[in-house]
């Protein structure tokens, strides 16, 4: 019987098998995401990389959805209230956030940061 692969794993094994024009891009999304705040971790959901603290905030869009662009999808509830000029959308529950460069993804990763430690802090605060 195979051991069951945890969440870590399962997203390791996911960018290794990952053929993207963008997935150098994709992989220091990553690592700003999870370095962000040492309270986040990921997972595959939505057969894509997702990232959570007691509640899912942010999955990666389909890859395949447009090669020369990622989408992060914000869905913690609370994002609709995060004033961000790098949020896109005007849905009730979720805001998206796209990067056509690693140059966007680079003069983004401070306001990124500052998004996911708003969500984090009122995950914490219970809203």
């Amino acid at each position: 019987m195979a051991k069951k692969l945890s969440d870590a794993e399962q997203v390791e094994q996911y960018m290794a098998a990952l053929e993207h024009p963008m997935k150098a891009e994709i992989e220091t999304l990553r690592g700003i995401i999870l370095g962000a705040s040492p309270k986040l971790s990921e997972r595959i959901k939505w057969n894509a990389p997702s990232y959570f603290y007691r509640d899912d905030i942010v999955t990666f869009g389909p890859p395949a959805r447009k090669p020369d662009e990622i989408l992060l999808v914000f869905h913690h509830p609370s994002v609709v209230d995060i004033a961000s000029g790098l949020l896109e959308g005007n849905y009730k529950d979720r805001r998206l956030a796209t990067f056509k460069s690693m140059a966007e993804v680079e003069a983004n990763r401070e306001e990124l940061v500052g998004i996911l430690g708003q969500i984090v802090a009122r995950i914490e605060a219970g809203s």
